[in-house]
């Protein structure tokens, strides 16, 4: 199984993303980040070229990034597209993910606490 499961709703709304951005060839980057109330924050990038410390994975034809140093807490993240009648978004479920803030923008791990932020 891959770090990070794209499902295929996903992966065409960030295909369909990256040709409108005239990045047809490009890479969706899944990174970590410190901050947010419980410490960790999700980061999505559109990038033209893997970086040196990125590992490139490929699901459902749509070429991802993950960083060496995030993969432990992403392992087994899984990422869906859903579409309401208020629009759509990407939901992130991370079984890493230990404890989230209220309005469930950060989280931490048992592992990795991040740096929290003041809310």
């Amino acid at each position: 199984m891959a770090v990070v499961e794209i499902t295929e709703a996903a992966a065409y709304e960030v295909k369909d993303m990256l040709q409108q951005n005239d990045m047809a060839d490009g890479y969706l980057k899944i990174k970590i980040n410190g901050g947010g109330c419980t410490g960790l924050t999700y980061g999505m990038s559109a990038e033209a070229e893997p970086g040196e410390n990125d590992e490139v994975l490929e699901v459902h034809g749509l070429k991802i990034l993950v960083e060496k140093y995030d993969k432990p807490v992403l392992d087994g993240t899984r990422i869906d597209f859903k579409q309401s009648l208020m629009g759509g978004g990407f939901q992130i479920d991370n079984p890493n993910a230990i404890a989230s803030c209220g309005c469930g923008s950060s989280f931490r791990t048992a592992k990795v606490a991040g740096s929290p932020e003041d809310c």
